[in-house]
């Protein structure tokens, strides 16, 4: 089987010597940070630092059952990657011929002969080949062998544990945005287009933006502290993520936009989730469900302030996709 060609995601092909790291960067995490940064110290004035990754998730291919819910969209991971400092980023196609790739040959076909690779910078868990044969030794001994030059570099540890986008999955299902912040290095944000619901916010009291279908994994179900974006503006909201108990219905995710009444069918917004606030429950009636969506916009809002302080062109979520830092 032959490979499909590369796409490139971000710079173009040419015949420049490059410094190449690999792998997929689902959310662009410390630890990918991290081996980003060693990638542009290593390459130096005469590499040019690039980044392979794949059009799928390898596991799409070779375990399918097994294939992670994603981070971050493929925009916005490019972006992200950019900002850490890719030069270029490439994107090979994963299908059976490159998962059938043996280690050597993957180094030869794609990272030589087809990157232009010099040096290649990779994590310590690194594994690549068919059946994930291949490690950091493997590699420095088949680079060896076809002139490449390979630097190892260890995990990003936080609080004891390897830095992972497992890890930060975990954190989301668990609800715990605040330890995903801290894995990625900012907040997690989701984005989907604005649908018409059904108006059970706007007749509380509170009216809401509902979010459609998400290419990312959103945090477990309850009510978040979270910043909006939309068309350069910037507000505090109250999100519920849940199944409307008091109500009953699908799963939703519905943001109250704080001092901010605009209607935003067809729009698409970008929530970046902050704290959480409490579990979902059942209330009595409207009456009980209100009193309490009242105290979640002031915990919101109390969350937010510092946060928001600054004006819309000038606070840190305007600048770029992630949102702001919480480094």
């Amino acid at each position: 089987m032959t490979l499909g060609p590369l796409t490139w995601l971000a710079g173009t092909p040419d015949d420049t010597a490059r410094a190449v790291t690999i792998g997929v960067f689902d959310g662009v995490h410390l630890g990918h940070q991290a081996l980003l940064q060693r990638l542009r110290e290593e390459a130096g004035p005469g590499l040019v630092p690039t980044v392979l990754t794949f059009d799928r998730h390898p596991l799409r291919v070779v375990a399918p059952e097994r294939e992670p819910e994603r981070l971050t969209a493929d925009a916005l991971r490019i972006e992200l990657l950019r900002q850490a400092g890719a030069a270029a980023v490439v994107a090979l196609p994963f299908d059976a011929a490159a998962a059938g790739l043996s280690p050597e040959a993957f180094v030869r076909e794609v990272l030589i002969e087809r990157l232009g690779a010099r040096l290649a910078v990779v994590s310590s868990a690194f594994r690549f080949g068919a059946g994930g044969r291949g490690d950091p030794a493997a590699l420095r001994r088949i680079g060896r062998e076809q002139g490449l030059a390979v630097c190892e570099v260890p995990p990003r540890m936080l609080d004891g544990r390897r830095v992972s986008s497992t890890r930060i999955r975990q954190a989301l299902k668990a609800g715990d945005v605040e330890l995903a912040a801290r894995l990625l290095g900012r907040h997690h944000v989701v984005e989907g287009v604005v649908e018409r619901g059904e108006g059970r916010g706007r007749a509380l009291g509170f009216p809401t933006a509902n979010l459609g279908r998400l290419e990312v994994l959103a945090p477990a179900e309850g009510i978040y502290a979270a910043w909006a974006r939309w068309a350069g503006e910037v507000r505090a909201a109250a999100v519920f993520i849940g199944r409307r108990l008091t109500f009953e219905g699908d799963r939703t995710i519905e943001a109250h936009l704080l001092d901010a009444d605009v209607e935003l069918y067809g729009a698409r917004l970008t929530l970046g989730f902050v704290r959480r606030l409490r579990d979902d429950r059942r209330f009595a009636g409207a009456q009980e469900l209100a009193a309490q969506i009242a105290r979640d916009v002031q915990a919101a809002r109390a969350t937010l302030a510092p946060l928001l302080s600054a004006t819309p062109a000038s606070a840190p979520c305007c600048h770029g996709p992630a949102g702001p830092s919480t480094r």
